[in-house]
């Protein structure tokens, strides 16, 4: 995990996880217990609510906000200005099953 100081003119608080190679940008605010895996790119001006999960390889633009409990899974881009609402989650694979193993078909 990063030290919360490497994120100069963002905002992480003490209960929030960064794990190694994560940017983010000036202005960003991570909220309680959320976590973001290794090798995702967060932009300038957005917020993350509560117990937030992104990661690992995603991309997230500028000012976008993404509310309380809400899950980016692997590979996802979210463009400038995005507003993802309540418990939502994010997914590559349009038609998912936990029994079969479906990463090859992220888009």
């Amino acid at each position: 995990m990063n030290k919360k100081s490497n994120y100069k003119g963002a905002f992480v608080h003490e209960t929030s996880f960064i794990d190694e190679n994560v940017t983010v940008g000036e202005g960003t605010k991570i909220w309680h217990f959320s976590h973001i895996l290794k090798d995702c790119k967060i932009g300038r001006d957005c917020t993350f609510g509560q117990n937030v999960v992104v990661g690992p390889n995603v991309i997230v633009g500028n000012k976008v906000k993404i509310q309380n409990n809400v899950s980016v899974y692997d590979g996802v881009t979210l463009e400038d200005g995005v507003f993802c609402g309540p418990s939502c989650v994010f997914t590559n694979v349009h038609n998912p099953r936990s029994e079969i193993d479906r990463k090859h078909e992220y888009r």
